[in-house]
């Protein structure tokens, strides 16, 4: 009987120890655009896939980290609405949101350059921008009124990852090497956060 009894609550302790809770933490990277809202285009080259070939590479680089799990608000050829992207990202409850985009200028090659970032009124939304901006050195930071920033309740930023009419910018931000370097410099703001 005593035997059972230390068997029992040796099988009990290991399967208690073993089990471990679910606290999951989680971090919302919105695709910009998609299906038929192709967003800025330059000849075949479309924003909406851009922005998600970034989220995808951000997602599968964070897959060996532990800290957050990455959710997209679009993993295809989609269009969620703005409304059911927000209505997604609010149910999640994330600790951020980072809506990928792409920026076009007025004329047809301008000298407009580099990453600009669009927040919230918010300190944590300011202070995450803020951390992009140095890690990317981008052009600028403003406060914005955006759908996905005013009705998005976690600090949230909208990025945009360079001129799609700048052919610098252009041929970094859909170059595979371009695309993996902007991914891994997201991927290292958010496990800092």
């Amino acid at each position: 009987m005593k035997g059972i009894t230390l068997l029992a609550l040796s099988i009990f302790s290991t399967a208690f120890l073993s089990f471990t809770p679910i606290n999951k933490k989680y971090i919302v990277i919105d695709a910009g655009h998609g299906g038929n809202d192709f967003g800025a285009t330059h000849g075949e080259i479309r924003e909406k896939n851009i922005s998600l070939s970034v989220a995808k590479e951000i997602q599968k680089i964070n897959e060996s980290q532990d800290k957050y799990e990455i959710i997209l608000t679009r993993d295809s050829d989609s269009y969620p609405t703005l409304s059911e992207r927000t209505a997604q990202i609010n149910k999640l409850n994330p600790e951020m949101v980072i809506s990928l985009h792409v920026n076009t200028s007025p004329e047809k090659e301008r000298s407009d350059n580099g990453f600009e970032i669009y927040t919230q009124n918010s300190d944590v939304s300011k202070e995450l921008a803020g951390k992009i901006y140095k890690k990317f050195n981008a052009r600028k930071i403003s406060e914005s009124n955006l759908h996905i920033l005013r009705e998005t309740k976690a600090p949230a930023v909208l990025v945009e990852l360079g001129f799609i009419n700048n052919s610098e910018n252009r041929n970094y931000i859909t170059s595979e090497k371009g695309q993996k370097e902007i991914a891994q410099k997201f991927v290292e703001i958010i496990n800092e956060y």
